[in-house]
């Protein structure tokens, strides 16, 4: 299978890369101002401009999504593949250890409190691993 057949294909993918790029780091940005700006950059008694940082932080992410949606379209059908595999994996552990979880902290088996933080990292270790597996798997 080849990977692109055209330099049109291989622009529109590069495009596509660059923007899913920027868009990333611009909701990290927003995701990091939504979280620290309180007591760093205005009172955090301002409920109004936390409001607002959550909702630039939404809107963001929205875009990101589409984003991602047109980097998934741009790619050729071996990355999609791949990519759609790790990410049907990562949702599959996520929706699976997320549940175990609260099943087991409402059994009262879980005696410490987990980090938020700690689900869409795992993820992310889960998603990388996947997508490195199955790019192994299909080269």
């Amino acid at each position: 299978m080849q990977a692109h057949t055209t330099t049109g294909d291989y622009r529109e993918s590069t495009k596509a890369t660059v923007r899913l790029v920027l868009w990333t780091l611009a909701w990290t940005a927003t995701l990091a101002l939504a979280k620290f700006g309180p007591g760093l950059l205005w009172d955090p008694q301002l409920p109004v401009a936390s409001w607002a940082a959550v909702a630039v932080n939404l809107a963001v992410g929205i875009g990101w999504i589409v984003a991602f949606t047109r980097f998934l379209q741009r790619v050729d059908e071996l990355q999609r593949k791949v990519m759609q595999e790790a990410l049907a994996i990562s949702l599959g552990a996520g929706w699976v250890g997320g549940f175990a979880y609260v099943v087991a902290d409402t059994a009262g088996l879980i005696t410490y409190d987990v980090n938020t933080a700690v689900l869409p990292a795992l993820l992310g270790v889960v998603f990388l691993i996947a997508f490195a597996a199955g790019m192994i798997r299909y080269r």
